[in-house]
């Protein structure tokens, strides 16, 4: 397996599987939904965030990150995210998802191995994004990042400690002979592929974990491959992803962060778009386990604190309903 960074994206190539097995993760910038009570709309992407190869900062990061390796992403407290999964020939991958080694969908302790009976994992491109927790069937909780230590993100809920932090995602391709065989049979399915991301901890900078946010309409799909087809996991990358505060990026990086996101509510005053992502397939239940996290308002609340600058509602628009590749559809939204 190799790994690239291009223009911000991860490229995750699996040339000993087949030369098809290519995936691009994106991290999209986005608007944080209301913790309202309400359901939302899938929110527009606003870009994608900055990465940066931990190698170009020199002595401007602790030991620990460039001891360690990957990259490093910028983002404000309290700031949105959802992750993208894009490959050019379709290539099917399982794909595990987790925020301070917490699995994003069961909220069980991280695990290499696939869960087929619990499904810990989402097939991509069946399932082409994720916006957050799994937390009912048809419902997660937005990904919002919050500083490590103050007991607000998903680790740190359900472990009681502040660890890793960041994101960890594995992705394992399908058999490559499983894939020739559809090839040759016309069988063609639009698919993603794969990579083992984490977030280590950090000394002098200000590392960043994910809570739960808002609620989002958002299905993970069933899985339909058969568990004897996805290849045996041999070897293995890691790209460790540090989050940091956006008010230390300039010091860093010397170059300012992304600009702050609009609320949804002065984006939807705009008459700009919401989602609604169409399939036909069945969905996972979601977690119990991860229902029961306190949002970061809630937290904040109980703790008389104000983690988030804003929570204003905003009447819901009609969405605008993707049926085709949603990355696609969806587009980016270069208004802000």
């Amino acid at each position: 397996m190799t790994l690239e960074l291009l223009s911000d994206h991860l490229v995750f190539r699996f040339p000993e599987i087949h030369e098809d097995a290519v995936l691009r993760v994106t991290f999209h910038r986005t608007l944080r939904v209301p913790d309202d009570g309400h359901t939302h709309w899938l929110p527009p992407g606003l870009g994608a965030f900055p990465l940066r190869d931990v190698t170009t900062f020199g002595d401007r990061l602790p030991d620990a990150w460039r001891a360690r390796g990957g990259v490093v992403l910028p983002m404000w407290q309290g700031e949105a995210c959802w992750l993208s999964f894009d490959s050019p020939t379709g290539y099917p991958m399982a794909v595990k998802v987790a925020a301070g080694k917490i699995n994003a969908l069961t909220g069980k302790p991280w695990t290499e191995a696939l869960d087929h009976e619990e499904q810990d994992f989402l097939e991509a491109p069946e399932q082409p994004w994720i916006d957050g927790f799994c937390v009912t069937k048809g419902t997660v909780r937005q990904f919002v990042a919050m500083p490590l230590g103050k007991g607000y993100t998903a680790e740190e809920q359900i472990t009681g400690a502040a660890e890793f932090g960041g994101v960890q995602l594995l992705v394992r391709p399908l058999r490559g002979e499983v894939w020739e065989a559809r090839k040759q049979a016309e069988i063609h399915e639009l698919s993603d592929v794969t990579f083992d991301l984490m977030c280590s901890s950090l000394s002098s900078m200000e590392t960043m974990g994910l809570a739960p946010g808002g609620s989002i309409r958002q299905e993970i799909a069933e899985a339909s491959e058969r568990p004897r087809d996805w290849a045996p996991m041999a070897s293995r990358e890691r790209c460790f992803v540090h989050l940091v505060n956006s008010t230390q990026w300039q010091k860093i990086a010397g170059s300012p962060p992304p600009t702050k996101a609009p609320t949804a509510a002065e984006y939807t005053r705009a008459s700009l778009p919401w989602f609604d992502w169409y399939s036909d397939k069945g969905a996972i239940e979601g977690s119990t386990v991860l229902d029961k996290l306190q949002t970061v308002l809630d937290l904040g609340m109980a703790n008389g604190e104000k983690p988030l600058d804003e929570n204003e509602s905003f009447t819901p628009p009609t969405p605008v309903v993707l049926k085709k590749n949603p990355l696609v559809s969806a587009g980016e939204i270069n208004a802000w």
